[in-house]
């Protein structure tokens, strides 16, 4: 979709708004159109001594009421058309962050957040002024231009205004090659603005790091060529939006030349009046801002489409994960996977990295814990992804309660399922919101139930503010084990069926997550049809698990109930003993 149709579809579904502004903009130009003539009247008048005393004092009030109406209708047009231009940013926000909130985890690999930031702000920003200055500025410099060479033609003389007419084309020659230099710069200046606010943000994220590592220097340096290099992209787009300025100021002056020099003998042939040459003057005048309207609307344009050619593959990238499915009501039953197979890579053309998952067959029926353990990259990350449907599988199937995964509705199926990252993400709210984030009607009751469950209620009492404390930014003012056990509350708080941990308790002791897991037991007692997979590098996890499966390079290479596997004296049982001896050398 081109800049043109997409302000037009605007345009057209708000035209409530830009019909009363274009009918308010041709009062303000026939206003402006009538005040060189009415001048010109009153010069002949008072060269001719016919106006005088109570007529002339008329006119001037004439005069005064056409300056005032000119006020009016423009404070008038500009209120209803910038609400409408700006509606069209709100549209334009709400489309992008609705299309990024359904994208994939692979789509997130390939973007850098800083870049998606400055999309959602500076470059919709440049959209919405297309839709609203250049709109404004395009339709009130045509409507004076039509009507000030209409009364120059027919109301003052043709002949003059043709004469003034001959610099034009040199100047439209002029907006041309500027106005492709324009959108060249903009793009530019775009792009850089977007490694600068991506540069900004990994820093402020990464800031420890930076202090840990005695990075600053270094960042610092790199911040300052990033914005050098913005800065001088924004420069020279700066450089030739000026340009329109001299090629405005040449065209008129030429123009101004022209016509000074055939008025002054057309007034001396009496051929024409003083008054007459004075209006033609004044509304040569009046032709600067055509001029330059059509200069600032080219470069509102070139900006706007330099804009959207950036926003445009965004808003119209597909899904890396297709929400196709109909079904919306989870249906009650076993999680079965066959055969399933997934590999990293191969997206864009790109060569395929690794089988994540190799021939993977489970079944885990209504209420039963499920442990996945294995060495680092053995697959259990992957696992996971693949049921929440943020992966999807290159082989095999998976379903659920007898309907594929990919049959239900995304909304349906992650509804249903409850996930802890390892890395758990906490918005900046209070403890007692950030638990509540599943159920935000939950009471404060049930939100300290979960608390204690999670084995987080007493460290939330520690603090002055409680379950009210603000947690900062990603939680920052949190241990890694709080943040972990705050996000446990939160899924032990849903209503879902499925419970993933995903090496969730990897940052707490040995006590406390002995205690989770017993208030989970206790969970599932109370709600039997609650469903639970444990990936966890600590075996001690999973000891109670109705089925441990070990992966290894994306395949199963043990299965069983932890004293089937130890019988087995295989990997499982040689970890177990190793964890065992490390935990009794913690304990001296």
């Amino acid at each position: 979709m081109g800049l043109a149709r997409l302000i037009g579809g605007f345009v057209r579904r708000n035209w409530r708004a830009y019909g009363p502004s274009a009918v308010m903009l041709f009062g303000v130009a026939l206003c402006s159109v009538l005040v060189p003539r009415k001048v010109g009247a009153m010069i002949d008048g008072l060269a001719a001594h016919r106006l005088a005393g109570h007529d002339l004092t008329i006119q001037l009030l004439e005069l005064l009421g056409l300056g005032l109406a000119i006020y009016v209708l423009r404070v008038a047009w500009r209120l209803r058309l910038y609400s409408a231009a700006y509606r069209l940013g709100v549209e334009l926000r709400t489309r992008l962050y609705a299309r990024l909130s359904a994208q994939g985890p692979a789509f997130y690999q390939r973007q850098r957040t800083g870049d998606l930031m400055a999309l959602a702000t500076n470059d919709i920003d440049a959209i919405e002024q297309a839709a609203g200055e250049a709109i404004l500025a395009g339709f009130d410099g045509s409507l004076t231009l039509v009507m000030v060479l209409g009364v120059m033609f027919l109301g003052v003389d043709w002949r003059l205004t043709t004469i003034a007419l001959l610099p034009f084309p040199l100047m439209a020659l002029a907006f041309w090659r500027i106005s492709s230099h324009i959108h060249t710069a903009s793009h530019d200046s775009l792009q850089r603005f977007s490694a600068l606010n991506d540069h900004v943000q990994e820093s402020l994220s990464g800031v420890r790091t930076l202090r840990a590592l005695g990075l600053e220097g270094r960042s610092s340096a790199q911040f300052s060529a990033l914005a050098a290099r913005a800065a001088d992209a924004s420069l020279r787009a700066q450089k030739w939006e000026a340009a329109y300025e001299p090629a405005v100021g040449l065209t008129l002056t030429a123009a101004t030349g022209l016509t000074l020099g055939l008025g002054g003998y057309l007034v001396w042939q009496g051929q024409l009046t003083i008054g007459s040459l004075t209006s033609f003057t004044m509304y040569l005048g009046q032709l600067i801002w055509p001029m330059f309207a059509a200069g600032w609307v080219l470069s509102l344009i070139e900006r706007g489409r330099a804009a959207l050619a950036r926003l445009q593959p965004l808003l119209e990238a597909p899904l890396t994960v297709d929400d196709h499915g109909r079904v919306e009501q989870l249906q009650r039953g076993a999680l079965v996977l066959q055969d399933v197979g997934f590999a990293y890579g191969g997206e864009d053309g790109a060569p395929v990295a690794h089988r994540a998952l190799d021939g993977v067959s489970l079944r885990l029926e209504p209420g039963q814990t499920l442990g996945l353990v294995g060495a680092t990259g053995a697959g259990k990350s992957t696992l996971l992804r693949v049921l929440l449907r943020q992966a999807t599988p290159q082989q095999g199937s998976v379903a659920w309660g007898g309907h594929a995964l990919d049959r239900y509705t995304l909304a349906t199926l992650r509804g249903a399922i409850s996930w802890v990252p390892q890395e758990s993400f906490l918005f900046s709210a209070s403890i007692a919101e950030n638990i509540a984030l599943a159920r935000p009607g939950a009471s404060r009751a049930e939100i300290e139930q979960a608390a204690r469950m999670a084995a987080i209620h007493d460290d939330i009492l520690r603090f002055p503010q409680g379950y009210d404390t603000p947690v900062g930014e990603k939680g920052i003012t949190l241990s890694g084990g709080q943040r972990q056990r705050v996000a446990i509350a939160r899924s032990l708080l849903a209503d879902s069926s499925l419970l993933l941990l995903d090496d969730a308790l990897s940052a707490v002791d040995t006590g406390t997550e002995t205690r989770i897991l017993e208030h989970l037991d206790e969970l599932r007692r109370t709600r039997p049809e609650l469903s639970a997979i444990i990936a966890s590098h600590r075996l001690s996890a999973v000891v109670k698990a109705d089925l441990i499966v070990v992966l290894r390079d994306g395949r199963i290479v043990e299965r069983g109930t932890h004293e089937a596997l130890l019988a087995r004296d295989g990997w499982y049982a040689s970890q177990w003993r190793y964890q065992q001896l490390e935990a009794s050398l913690d304990a001296i």
